[in-house]
């Protein structure tokens, strides 16, 4: 079966918010085994919509619309795949009851455009939205199946998560499962490398690479007539996977992230923790905070973007950023050694580096990290040397806090 997605919205022409709905989407019709072959994303205009509806019916088997299903005279998705279907619009007595409810629920004022969103095409399965007012809705021809969703993330996630990929699912006489291998500590291109026999190979499972910020994630997938039955062919896979990068792999599970994995080594070996943070300004504190139950081992974080804040919160000494710098291998470690000294911790990474695009020099370029780990009093330092904007220079700083945390975890606990 071949998908195609059409994201409707100006306000995606415009660059006003990002779509991410395109990338969720994409990904899961990828698990689904559905041949993507075209995007679109197209404004707020009947028009232009229903030309784009029509030329997609005639190269895809379903069709996924997210956005424009609101009360507003401007969402016009469902009037307009509705006529392009030759459905007509009917409410649904359910839909307009549970809009009632959200929005007495909220104490919001019920005003007659709201009922708009219970209108649906005849005969249609409609997708009632536990998360906002827009129902979603299936809708099918003889050739071609419509799929509409609310455009909220917030909505459009668990809709589809619930009731849309079941029901893709059951269409397809084959089962398609995954493994999402993920690994931190490598670059793509050198993973690849290391599986371009299990590539060229490839026929069911296939094994698909994903770039990430700072991690490599290596998708597994096969197709078969049962689920038992796909994992079995994953297996063999994943194993060879698991023998050539070893503990450059930190999960396989796809809802587990780095900073998930990092907290489970934490708790699993009764470490605490601490972070000492200058150029990343706390986002690395923010990536372990983000993570439920880490209360229990992160002991507290210390943002010393200032030299005096060095010295008085880390005892780093005043020589050593002298003679040495801010942004040196030797700063790095006074400040791991003396955030876990602070703190009272097992463990602190530390980093600092220039963001840039301003402060770098011949000698010290904007993008120039360093990183240390004091883990119970083993100093482990690298360097680092990041392109691109501050805020992306900054993110793949904390990536490599993640992935050397991890290393030096997995160093200690073995010895």
């Amino acid at each position: 079966m071949t998908v195609e997605l059409i994201c409707v919205g100006t306000e995606l022409l415009l660059g006003n918010i990002v779509n991410t709905n395109g990338a969720f989407l994409s990904e899961q019709c990828a698990m689904l085994g559905l041949s993507m072959y075209y995007q679109s994303v197209v404004g707020d205009n009947a028009g232009r919509l229903e030309q784009l509806l029509h030329t997609a019916k005639e190269r895809s088997d379903v069709i996924i619309l997210c956005g424009g299903l609101g009360p507003t005279r401007d969402d016009l998705t469902k009037e307009t795949a509705a006529e392009v279907m030759g459905k007509k619009l009917v409410e649904d007595a359910r839909a307009r009851q549970e809009i009632r409810e959200f929005l007495e629920k909220r104490g919001h004022e019920i005003t007659e455009n709201n009922w708009k969103q219970a209108l649906v095409p005849e005969g249609c399965k409609v997708l009632y939205n536990s998360n906002g007012t827009a129902p979603g809705i299936i809708m099918e021809d003889e050739n071609t199946c419509m799929i509409l969703l609310p455009g909220p993330p917030n909505e459009l996630i668990p809709m589809f998560e619930e009731q849309v990929y079941p029901w893709l699912r059951s269409l397809q006489p084959e089962v398609i499962c995954s493994r999402m291998v993920k690994f931190c500590g490598i670059g793509e291109s050198a993973a690849e490398t290391k599986i371009l026999d299990l590539i060229d190979a490839q026929k069911n499972p296939t094994v698909a690479p994903y770039a990430k910020t700072g991690e490599v994630h290596l998708r597994i997938t096969a197709k078969a007539v049962t689920e038992e039955a796909a994992f079995d062919l994953i297996a063999p896979v994943e194993d060879a996977l698991k023998q050539r990068f070893g503990d450059l792999i930190y999960t396989d599970d796809p809802q587990v992230t780095l900073e998930q994995a990092i907290a489970e080594l934490l708790k699993e070996h009764h470490l605490t923790i601490t972070t000492a943070e200058s150029c990343t300004g706390g986002l690395l504190a923010g990536r372990l905070v983000n993570v439920s139950g880490i209360s229990e081992n992160f002991k507290e974080g210390y943002i010393t973007y200032s030299n005096e804040a060095k010295e008085k919160l880390l005892g780093v000494s005043h020589n050593t950023l002298k003679n040495h710098g801010a942004v040196s291998p030797e700063t790095a470690e006074e400040m791991a050694r003396g955030g876990r000294k602070a703190a009272g911790a097992d463990i602190c990474v530390a980093v600092t580096g220039i963001a840039g695009p301003e402060g770098g020099t011949a000698e010290k370029p904007a993008g120039l990290v360093y990183i240390s780990c004091c883990c119970k009093g083993t100093v482990y330092t690298e360097k680092n040397l990041f392109s691109g904007s501050r805020s992306k220079i900054r993110e793949y700083s904390v990536a490599s806090a993640l992935t050397l945390l991890r290393k030096a975890i997995l160093n200690e606990v073995k010895k």
